[in-house]
């Protein structure tokens, strides 16, 4: 199916949305913080790239506007629980960066398996 880069600096979040893109067939990549998920983005292109927005190193928003440049046309869902930006805000800053769609955290895991199958069917 799909290669998947999965960026978020917990790794449960990291390791769950894993195990399940991994059932469902696809190639799946993780980062602990932008400048993994950068290094990994180099080694070879995901087809999609699902990251969190708060992190250290490099923030989420960061890393849309990197890998944009790189390849315009990855796709990327951001997802947030807020931080130090309140969630809504954190959120509609990632799409006008790029993000082709935005999950909040905490989310159900069939609803982002959702997001994930019409991110790479679009």
């Amino acid at each position: 199916m799909a290669r998947i880069l999965i960026v978020d600096d917990e790794a449960v979040i990291r390791r769950m949305l894993s195990t399940a893109l991994e059932l469902a067939g696809h190639e799946v990549f993780e980062a602990s913080d932008g400048e993994e998920a950068l290094a990994r983005h180099r080694e070879g292109p995901p087809d999609l790239v699902i990251t969190d927005i708060v992190m250290p190193e490099k923030d989420g928003l960061e890393v849309i506007m990197a890998l944009r440049r790189e390849t315009p046309r990855l796709k990327v869902i951001a997802m947030s629980g807020g931080g130090r930006f309140g969630m809504t805000e954190a959120l509609q800053m990632a799409e006008p960066l790029g993000a082709i769609a935005t999950v909040r955290k905490p989310f159900d895991l069939d609803a982002m398996l959702e997001v994930v199958r019409k991110a790479l069917a679009a």
